[in-house]
């Protein structure tokens, strides 16, 4: 059971990826007005490497504003993405670290978007992004002094989601060194002719510290309304974002708990080889959603009466999707029912992970170029800096030793 909302000021200091600190960029003066930050992306497939990268990124100041490329801007430099635009603007607002978000923002970060917007840095993970000539789409802002840079969550990639799913294998939670998914994983990002650090793929460890980084104990109040759902949230999309904003909107101050079943669980009544994500990553996935209020990890598939009574639960909802019998072939919502607190919600949003699933394997020979396109650009301008660090020692070795 973990709780969430926005992070606790204890945190606001921590993680930036260049060393500097709240503390340590803004003087006493400045730090009396408020601090705008800037990030920008494709956001495609949100997972919680992109919910961190934000989380890191409003610990550097007050208030973040997020830009968000169009489906042409992505498809001239990147290739298609997975999600429409329009999905992906309402997949970041949901997202509890963000303050705004601008629609349709450039691909490169200019000075000019930074001072259009009122923003004093801009923040950004610490890979390569590419424009489709390959130049650096932050260099203008780095000159300048006013990009700042944080770490990048390890074990997790659009690229390797993208693979778990056209191989579709149970081994992509529970054993990587699985011959199939290793050969998968070479063709995606990590394969003897591949030397990029950003474009592979390697294991999600999951710890306490950040479970806490993306949760804070806000316990419920007087006079709100506690609302429990209950399922596997896999691959969390924004078919769930809109079940869980309409189920935050069942009362006028609602208490959203979200039960993750175990992959298990999730496995026995989903098959397929089912979740794509482990209980670890669909745990900070929900959390970074601003409509959860707290996440019950490897709930009980039947909601019960103990259940019902520890949370003290006013409401019980479930989305349109079908409810599959327990293991004993019993309603999972009997309980709920016979209270009268059972509620059948409908977001207006038929999505699925299934439907994810197959824009992917449709879409598969674009999405394998796409990753071979990205590969290869990473690689051009890693031996680029490589090539420029090298001048420079050369002509450092040649300048004159004055005594």
């Amino acid at each position: 059971m973990i709780k969430n909302g926005h992070h606790a000021a204890s945190n606001r200091s921590e993680e930036a990826g260049s060393g500097k600190t709240v503390d340590s960029m803004c003087s006493p003066e400045k730090r009396k007005r408020v601090v705008r930050l800037w990030c920008d992306g494709c956001y495609d497939m949100v997972h919680y490497g992109h919910s961190n990268q934000l989380r890191q990124a409003k610990a550097l100041g007050d208030y973040l504003i997020v830009g968000v490329h169009t489906d042409a801007e992505i498809s001239k430099h990147k290739g298609p993405p997975v999600f429409t635009q329009e999905e992906r603007y309402k997949m970041v607002r949901a997202i509890k670290w963000v303050d705004e978000i601008v629609e349709g923002a450039p691909y490169v970060t200019t000075l000019e978007t930074l001072d259009k917007y009122s923003c004093d840095f801009c923040v950004h993970g610490d890979d390569i992004t590419l424009t489709v000539d390959g130049k650096d789409t932050y260099a203008e802002v780095k000159r300048a002094g006013r990009y700042r840079e944080c770490k990048r969550t390890q074990g997790v990639s659009t690229t390797d989601l993208v693979g778990r799913m056209l191989l579709m294998t149970k081994a992509h939670h529970s054993n990587l060194d699985n011959t199939d998914y290793q050969q998968h994983t070479d063709n995606f990002g990590k394969g003897a002719t591949v030397h990029s650090p950003w474009t592979g793929v390697s294991q999600f460890l999951q710890t306490s510290q950040k479970i806490i980084q993306f949760a804070s104990g806000k316990e419920p109040q007087p006079g709100d309304t506690i609302i429990y759902v209950a399922g596997a949230f896999d691959l969390f999309h924004i078919g769930h974002v809109d079940f869980l904003e309409m189920v935050y909107k069942q009362a006028e101050r609602a208490y959203v708990i979200v039960g993750l079943h175990f992959d298990q669980e999730v496995n026995r009544y989903k098959g397929k080889n089912y979740p794509i994500m482990n209980i670890h990553e669909r745990t900070l996935s929900v959390l970074a959603c601003r409509y959860v209020s707290e996440v019950v990890i490897g709930a009980p598939y039947a909601v019960g009466k103990d259940l019902l009574d520890h949370f003290k639960v006013d409401l019980v909802c479930h989305g349109k999707t079908e409810v599959f019998p327990d293991k004993d072939g019993s309603d999972p919502y009997a309980e709920p029912k016979k209270r009268g607190i059972f509620r059948s919600v409908d977001s207006g949003n038929n999505l699925t992970t299934d439907d994810i699933v197959q824009r992917i394997i449709a879409n598969r020979l674009q999405f394998e170029a796409r990753n071979q396109k990205k590969e290869a650009k990473e690689m051009a301008a890693i031996e680029a800096m490589k090539r420029r660090e090298k001048e420079q020692q050369d002509e450092a070795a040649a300048q004159p030793v004055h005594s």
